[in-house]
């Protein structure tokens, strides 16, 4: 007996001692749970970011479409809606299959937790037993921790979240939030998330309109979203059937509607069912491969515009900024005219080698705003494909290139009548088997003459080019790319100059705008101007400070676009011209053609007035084209459709000639213009903003005349004056702003720039230097041939 109450007195202290050590432990993992839980309180925050749109806009301000958020690299379909437009059928459906008893427990079903028990207590699989408010905490609040592997502690944690929100929230409330949060399948370039995104994936209706048979559906997809591509008949319908008599048991609906929901003839997205009149399966098929990849429930106008201007927003403002904080008004670039013409010209396309598609682009030359972009070959009313060969494809670019070279070599001091051979060059290639660098002109054919270069760029003779490039330095030539935002691979040596250098259409129409605007760079544009949904403004581009890089003087920039002209007018088809086709109408143009090796790629970039823009055809994954396909048979009709259209309804007008342009003294009409150096000003002879007056070299090439025959005054000189500050004009006046006058030399330093106290004063100008002599006539153009040259 003494013994047997020793051993009472053992086990009792023994139990004692177990519950203390329990609650110790109990207690430190409260304490630890307690400071790793998320705030309950931010539930309502978080369900509304996740439905957060950042909504799109044309220039015009109509709309392109909302962002579609995403994780990671996948696509998240989520729009918020409130309670009140679900379908009553949806909310009883829920409800009976989910959590019958939601509206008598607080967070916790105690009887379906005793059910569970009991199945482990057999050693059987545990099934449900989760309420609505522990699937709204763990598709929210613990999204992350049930991403990441599973742990002991989560379960309670969802308890305890799940307490926390009951007593905070109403039942309404977590209803709505649930409706929005959960998940309803994969939908291949988007995630299926909430109510509305399901509703218009799989049935193209609102969640309002849902009846009682697509309500019972979606339901029987929560628990497994991927039923939607099993056996309907077997596994789908059984489902349904079970949970309309559910609805009917707990008073949801009668047994009348629960009748006729059975017999509708129910068709869910992509498949094709027949039933007999007792609502029975008697076939069913899933007919539209597609079915599986649900497309984004929310409508893109423009979709590889949009997305540019989706992946700037997020570089910009970061990823909760666009995605959630209620969302953003994006005010963009996009002209739906220019869209249309670019969209309609891929559609019309004709005549692309097999497995071919293309890219075209439409700036503002002035201010380089995308205004239209298309990043495939359209075909009907079909969406394209997600690749943006516009944006996104950096392909070699062949002669486009060539204008840029020949526009620097004006830049230093050439100009279009200079003259190189046209016969074999070698230089030394140590990357190459022979150690040489050999280039061929297009085909092999050489004349073995000296000519113009700008017969040369005419012809895209590529052995006048490389011997132009090793004229100007590459050095220089590269530097220049830099510029344009084009720059080299590291590596590149000769082989650039004739197009070895990868870039995308939208950057190859940017780099041609300085032709046009007067020789300024600026990247492209997509965005205009940023708010928040309250009308906060986050960004608007014409409050931005950043000034444009001066690529060429405005007389530079006007002799490089002369050339392009010429690429464009001086030969007719039958005499080899490259890019006769991209004429239209009385406008003036100006563009160049480029293929490069293989042929691979076929581009044709230029401009009018108005609008520059870019045209690529290629093969996606790349390949080789036939060998026959020719750029200005095959891109130029493109680049001429889409503008053609964009310029419907405008008067032609001519391109802007800026002062200090001058013509040689032939009679033959093709004059080639020139620069009058005197007008510009020292600083940039040499088209180097950067550079002082001691680093320009005496005797530059540019042709020099006289504004005023009558005065022979060494002591002064023609300048261009900003007329608003009444100073000497810098590269960044707006044309219309500068006037010539003549000024004595020794009051120069008072007409320095204001941001640029004294460029001027350090140094007084020769006025021999700035003797103004008539330039001798340039040479004419050598009869072409009549065979197609290298586009």
């Amino acid at each position: 007996m003494i013994f047997f109450l020793r051993f009472l007195k053992f086990l009792s202290s023994l139990v004692i001692a177990a519950l203390i050590a329990g609650a110790g432990v109990a207690a430190t993992y409260a304490t630890q749970w307690g400071r790793e839980l998320p705030d309950y309180r931010e539930l309502d925050n978080l369900t509304r970011s996740l439905g957060a749109e950042t909504r799109v806009y044309a220039r015009d301000n109509t709309p392109l479409g909302t962002l579609i958020p995403r994780i990671g690299d996948q696509a998240v379909s989520r729009t918020i809606v409130r309670l009140d437009e679900v379908s009553p059928f949806m909310v009883g459906a829920l409800i009976a299959n989910e959590d019958r008893r939601f509206f008598e427990h607080y967070g916790l079903d105690p009887i379906g937790l005793a059910r569970q028990f009991q199945r482990l207590a057999r050693g059987e699989e545990v099934q449900g037993g989760s309420t609505l408010t522990n699937q709204l905490v763990k598709n929210t609040l613990l999204l992350e921790e049930y991403n990441q592997a599973r742990t002991p502690d989560r379960k309670v944690k969802e308890w305890i979240l799940s307490a926390q929100i009951e007593r905070s929230f109403t039942k309404s409330e977590i209803l709505q939030d649930y409706f929005n949060a959960i998940y309803w399948g994969d939908g291949g370039p988007v995630e299926l998330y909430g109510v509305y995104a399901a509703a218009q994936a799989y049935f193209r209706k609102a969640p309002k309109d849902l009846t009682l048979a697509e309500s019972a559906y979606l339901t029987a997809l929560i628990p497994n979203p991927r039923l939607r591509y099993e056996n309907y008949a077997e596994q789908v319908r059984p489902a349904v059937k079970a949970m309309l008599a559910r609805m009917v048991k707990d008073g949801w609906v009668t047994q009348q509607q629960a009748d006729n929901a059975w017999r509708e003839k129910l068709q869910p997205r992509g498949w094709t069912v027949s039933y007999d009149d007792a609502g029975n399966v008697k076939s069913a098929k899933l007919t539209d491969p597609s079915a599986k990849e649900l497309k984004a429930v929310t409508s893109t106008r423009a979709p590889h515009f949009v997305r540019q201007v989706e992946g700037e927003l997020v570089r910009r403002f970061g990823r909760d900024k666009v995605y959630g904080s209620g969302g953003l008004r994006v005010y963009t670039t996009l002209d739906p005219k220019i869209q249309n013409a670019v969209e309609t010209a891929s559609r019309e396309a004709r005549g692309l080698p097999y497995g071919a598609t293309l890219a075209a682009v439409v700036i503002d030359p002035k201010s380089s705003e995308v205004l239209g972009m298309i990043g495939q070959k359209l075909y009907g009313n079909q969406p394209p494909a997600d690749w943006n060969n516009a944006a996104q494809g950096q392909r070699q670019i062949g002669s486009t290139i060539k204008p840029l070279l020949y526009t620097t070599a004006i830049a230093e001091g050439m100009n279009q009548a200079h003259r190189e051979f046209d016969g074999p060059i070698s230089f030394p290639d140590p990357s190459s088997p022979t150690g040489r660098y050999e280039p061929k002109n297009f085909e092999g054919n050489t004349t073995y003459r000296s000519m113009t270069i700008r017969e040369a760029l005419d012809r895209s003779l590529n052995l006048v080019t490389v011997r132009l490039a090793d004229r100007v330095g590459l050095k220089t030539f590269f530097a220049k790319l830099q510029q344009l935002d084009i720059p080299p691979n590291e590596g590149t040596s000769y082989a650039a100059a004739l197009g070895a250098v990868e870039t995308t259409p939208v950057k190859m129409a940017a780099s041609y705008a300085p032709f046009v605007n007067g020789g300024l760079y600026r990247p492209p544009r997509y965005v205009s101007r940023v708010t928040t949904a309250r009308g906060e403004v986050l960004y608007d581009a014409a409050t931005e400070t950043q000034l444009p890089t001066r690529v060429w003087t405005p007389q530079v920039a006007y002799v490089g676009l002369d050339m392009i002209r010429g690429v464009v007018n001086d030969m007719t088809e039958q005499q080899g011209g490259l890019a006769t086709r991209a004429k239209f109408g009385d406008w003036p143009i100006g563009g160049k053609t480029g293929t490069s090796n293989g042929p691979k790629d076929l581009w044709f970039v230029g401009t009018t007035p108005v609008y520059t823009g870019a045209v690529w055809v290629g093969k996606q994954q790349g390949g080789y084209m036939p060998v026959n396909s020719y750029s200005g048979w095959i891109s130029a009709p493109i680049w001429r459709r889409m503008m053609e259209l964009s310029h419907k309804g405008l008067t032609p007008r001519k391109f802007d000639v800026p002062q200090g342009i001058v013509y040689g003294g032939s009679p033959d009409p093709a004059w080639l213009p020139t620069v009058n150096m005197a007008t510009i000003d020292p600083r940039f002879r040499k088209n180097a903003p950067e550079a002082t007056i001691e680093d320009i070299p005496e005797g530059p090439k540019y042709a020099e005349t006289s504004f005023d025959p009558g005065s022979s005054d060494p002591n002064t000189v023609v300048v261009d004056i900003d007329r608003t500050t009444g100073r000497i004009a810098t590269e960044f006046t707006p044309p219309e702003n500068v006037v010539q006058r003549r000024v004595d030399i020794r009051q120069l330093p008072g007409y320095a720039p204001a941001a640029n106290p004294a460029p001027l004063a350090d140094q007084e100008p020769d006025p021999a230097a700035l003797k103004q002599v008539k330039p001798q006539a340039p040479l004419p153009v050598a009869p072409p041939a009549p065979k197609p040259a290298q586009p």
